[in-house]
């Protein structure tokens, strides 16, 4: 979605840059910064870059702050249940081998990294040998459980631009045949509420670009993860909607910058610069 968001905007005459946060070069020199940022990466490094730029009084999508909250799974369950989503029951566990000493579980497990990130650990456990198995591959790695909820093998995958609803179907990589490609699903489709899930999420969580994973489960919709600007393929109209957001955004900041700055010559395009 982020590449063909930027094919939109360039197609527009607007100038697109991307930024890697986590290599040598410095962030951006203030006296030259991007109308608007676009928060892709969840490093640490992205995440104080984008503190960093919202100081200067630049938008980022979505903010540091918002971020930040999708990547630690016991604080993402806290507020999601606080705030009365139906989010799956998650424990804090400082190593798997503490789950498999505890003998044989009571039922199945899915066992995930507790910061979540790109290659991060997801899995089932049905038994405390698959658990010595998981402790044995990841020693050190601090996760999160929650337990198994039934359903039918498919994920529901919510996204959300900017309040335009996205969705499709994903075979779980929980599955036992494993994760498989994703099946478009017009949001009419979706089981009543659903839509309005979706779109509270990210009013909880301060979220304008995200996803939303979510099973039926024996008694309703059940809320497994969200993450913060995801990646959207093959949702027709999402890159779209992300230019229409970046652009509006920030016409929105501009005229609060300017009026505290001393205007550029030169400069008749808006630019656009995203980190990656």
């Amino acid at each position: 979605m982020l590449a063909a968001a930027t094919g939109v905007l360039t197609g527009d005459g607007h100038r697109v840059e991307h930024l890697d946060p986590d290599g040598e070069a410095p962030g951006p020199d203030r006296g030259a910064l991007a109308d608007v940022y676009l928060l892709k990466a969840r490093t640490p490094r992205a995440l104080a870059l984008a503190a960093r730029l919202e100081s200067y009084g630049v938008p980022v999508l979505n903010s540091a702050a918002a971020t930040a909250r999708c990547q630690d799974r016991v604080a993402m369950a806290e507020l999601a249940r606080t705030a009365g989503l139906p989010f799956a029951a998650t424990r804090p566990v400082d190593a798997i081998e503490e789950l498999a000493a505890a003998g044989e579980p009571a039922g199945p497990l899915v066992v995930k990294s507790r910061y979540s990130r790109r290659g991060d650990l997801v899995a089932r456990a049905d038994t405390a040998a698959e658990l010595r198995e998981l402790a044995a591959a990841w020693p050190e790695e601090p996760v999160v459980v929650q337990e198994f909820t039934a359903n039918s093998g498919w994920d529901h995958k919510l996204w959300v631009v900017d309040g335009r609803l996205f969705a499709g179907l994903r075979r779980s990589e929980l599955a036992p045949d494993g994760r498989g490609p994703t099946r478009p699903l017009p949001p009419g489709d979706l089981p009543a509420g659903w839509a309005e899930l979706a779109l509270r999420t990210g009013g909880v969580f301060g979220l304008a670009v995200y996803g939303v994973d979510v099973l039926l489960g024996p008694d309703g919709p059940v809320v497994v993860d969200v993450n913060a600007f995801p990646g959207i393929r093959g949702q027709a109209g999402a890159p779209e909607a992300l230019a229409e957001l970046a652009l509006r955004t920030a016409r929105t900041a501009l005229p609060a910058r300017t009026a505290c700055a001393t205007p550029t010559t030169g400069e008749t395009n808006t630019r656009r610069r995203k980190s990656v």
